[in-house]
């Protein structure tokens, strides 16, 4: 029996994945690079041969609206167990990422989750067991324990996120900004480009007239609306006449 650590880390796994190589692993991901008893944690290497090829565990704690719940290693001609995605392509090559056993997740909304998956460690000796931990497979002789633990509905963010979120809103605000209006603080207020300046109707609208003037455009006289109700007035006399 031993044991890792007794404090729960303070946030869930939001993500699992095979990388080839521990100096490739993604931004943000931790490398399962070593059993708990400090050997190698390769989950390709043969007993028999020593191969070139090399496939490691990683994982992220990275916040978001999903988390890791339960994590299952399987035989390769097994049924996939429901719910479960399996991880098939190494993250840094995109090939395969086991040869007999398969390595399974299953993801859930954070908020629609009770328990997820905190932790992950590879013990080499059958014999060992962790504290708080609960083995999910076999593979090449080494042993697959996740720690599980609640998931609470709100949790504080780490100062790094708080910080990237900042700069993401301040990102945003510039990307939309009008290249018109560009914002300068002075104290306590928030001026624009456009601020302080009059805005007055010209006076060539200021004189409204009644009637319209005439207008020679191309030789076509713009008649007013009396003129051409005086020019073209018509009393309908004769129609008059013949109903009558």
């Amino acid at each position: 029996m031993t044991e890792v650590s007794s404090q729960l880390p303070a946030a869930p796994i939001s993500a699992v994945g095979i990388i080839s190589s521990p100096t490739k692993a993604p931004d943000g991901y931790y490398v399962v690079a070593q059993t708990t008893d400090g050997s190698d944690a390769d989950l390709w290497k043969d007993g028999l041969f020593k191969s070139k090829v090399t496939r490691y565990l990683c994982f992220s704690r990275y916040p978001g609206l999903d988390v890791v719940t339960d994590v299952k290693l399987t035989d390769i001609k097994d049924t996939l167990p429901e719910g479960f995605t399996p991880l098939q392509e190494t993250l840094d090559s995109k090939e395969a990422a086991m040869r007999k056993r398969r390595l399974c997740v299953k993801v859930s909304p954070r908020a629609a989750a009770q328990t997820a998956v905190y932790d992950i460690q590879i013990v080499a000796k059958s014999k060992y067991h962790l504290v708080n931990y609960t083995c999910v497979g076999e593979i090449n002789n080494m042993f697959v324990w996740c720690r599980f633990g609640d998931v609470h509905p709100q949790q504080p963010l780490l100062k790094a996120d708080k910080a990237n979120i900042a700069n993401q809103v301040q990102s945003a605000r510039k990307s939309s900004g009008r290249p018109d209006c560009d914002r300068q603080s002075s104290g306590s207020s928030t001026k624009t480009a456009l601020d302080d300046v009059p805005f007055v109707v010209s006076e060539k609208f200021h004189d409204t007239k009644t009637e319209m003037q005439q207008v020679n455009l191309m030789g076509i006289t713009i008649k007013s609306l009396a003129e051409i109700e005086e020019e073209f007035h018509y009393n309908f006399t004769t129609e008059r006449s013949i109903i009558l």
